[in-house]
């Protein structure tokens, strides 16, 4: 026809080939890249940031724990960075913990620039949020409430390190700051360890820890979780929501029963210390261990065996999905849990509360387990094929990297450069999540199946 008319012929035009846009995900892992990046150099070349020269691995290492807000460091935040210094790492856990997409969008609204669709659909995935519906809208009140909620943490640890002296009066305000917004984006970060007083890390006085064990546990909550009170309200919230409140509180408390038990034996770190220090100890570490990585026991290195393994698998599960830790989540983790209760009674469907769990989620939940198991295997290999260090101290170094969470029995200063460069692998890979990775590759080039093949039994189990 085009013939006839006189028309050239319709070809493809190979420019508009190569200008196809990223996929969603894709665009996500791209840009936390690109904040860890922006990060590496901000700490490696800005003047003043450190108290000395550092190298670009170790700026590269600092960054993306950060950034990827896990709180595992080979250099000390308190000695190493100047005030300027931990303001830029302050600024890299607070865009880290609300997410590239957030920060990228927020600043967008900013210049009244206006957010394509295509960036609503990418910050309503990296947000864990089913829908771009008025998701700028209901982006500003999430970041209202979480820096109200960073403001009171942050004004209770002024009034009470103020009036208690633990923090000079000079530095007080600063470090409330920067500890409210480490502990709610579940940073691990703080400004204590290596100072005379407090050689490892934190106060251990109990209203400090209760104040920042409350930021953590809020923190893990995830972003759905807060934009669901805002949207339904207290009487109508999702299932989501719900299941995700009922796992969170019982992982806290059975952590919690169990360092109880594991650290008040003889040879235990809390046998000597009264039953207040205790508790309120053994809650904390349980609260941070699943996401943020503050070392509430005093002399942490040396947790009992079963401790550390109680630790491990608290940390493997993580926090609520699109929060600010990492693991697989508490959303894969009940998944898996009622499709095993379902087919254990016979049904073939995933029933809860009256609701029925898609196939798709219970096979996505399955496909992160199986993904997580086999980066955490690959790394701890190739950790321990290049160092002299225990099978635990790696298992557990490895799992609170990807984690996101930060807890360490104290190998990571003696890590390589390869070793180091794993444990970034791992901290990246932990904040994006299991499968944001593998699908961004794989959407972008593999066709959509459209053969449906007959079904084969293939022996399990």
């Amino acid at each position: 026809m085009n013939d006839l008319l006189g028309r050239p012929p319709l070809l493809p035009d190979p420019g508009r080939e190569r200008a196809r846009p990223w996929p969603v995900m894709m665009r996500v892992v791209l840009g936390l890249l690109l904040l860890v990046a922006v990060g590496t150099l901000a700490l490696r070349f800005l003047p003043g940031v450190t108290t000395r020269p550092i190298s670009l691995r170790e700026a590269a290492f600092t960054a993306t724990s950060a950034v990827a807000v896990t709180g595992l460091s080979v250099l000390t935040t308190s000695v190493d960075f100047t005030p300027w210094g931990q303001t830029v790492l302050l600024l890299l856990i607070q865009v880290g913990g609300l997410g590239y997409m957030f920060a990228a969008a927020l600043i967008l609204r900013l210049f009244r620039r206006r957010v394509s669709l295509r960036d609503r659909l990418a910050l309503s995935s990296s947000l864990g949020l089913a829908q771009p519906t008025n998701i700028l809208r209901l982006m500003g009140q999430v970041l209202a409430g979480i820096l109200i909620i960073e403001g009171v943490g942050a004004l209770l640890l002024f009034l009470h390190w103020r009036f208690s002296g633990i923090v000079p009066a000079d530095r007080v305000l600063f470090y409330a700051v920067f500890h409210a917004v480490s502990a709610f984006c579940n940073a691990g970060f703080d400004l204590f360890a290596g100072l005379p007083n407090y050689p490892r890390g934190i106060p251990g006085d109990s209203p400090t820890l209760l104040i920042m064990g409350g930021l953590v546990f809020a923190g893990g909550l995830g972003i759905p979780v807060y934009a669901d009170f805002l949207e339904r309200g207290f009487r109508r919230l999702s299932l989501h929501t719900r299941l995700t409140l009922v796992v969170v509180v019982v992982l806290v408390l059975l952590g919690w029963v169990g360092l109880l038990v594991d650290e008040s034996r003889p040879g235990g770190l809390l046998f000597a210390a009264g039953w207040e220090q205790r508790v309120v100890h053994t809650w904390f570490q349980s609260v941070s261990a699943r996401t943020a990585g503050f070392p509430g026991l005093e002399d942490f290195q040396r947790l009992q065996p079963a401790g550390q393994l109680l630790v491990m698998v608290l940390m493997f599960i993580g926090s609520a999905p699109a929060s600010m830790g990492g693991g697989i989540t508490t959303g894969t983790f009940v998944v898996l849990t009622l499709a095993l209760w379902s087919y254990a009674k016979g049904n073939p469907a995933v029933q809860v509360r009256w609701r029925t769990i898609a196939s798709g989620t219970v096979l996505r939940a399955g496909a992160v387990l199986s993904i997580s198991l086999g980066v955490v295997m690959v790394a701890s290999w190739l950790i321990m094929l290049t160092h002299p260090f225990s099978l635990s101290s790696v298992l557990f170094e490895v799992v609170s990297a990807f984690s996101t969470c930060g807890l360490s029995l104290g190998i990571t200063g003696g890590l390589n450069g390869f070793g180091q460069l794993v444990i970034i692998l791992m901290m990246i890979w932990g904040r994006l999540g299991a499968l944001t990775i593998v699908t961004a590759i794989l959407q972008r080039h593999t066709p959509v199946q459209l053969v449906q093949y007959p079904e084969e039994t293939v022996l399990i189990g």
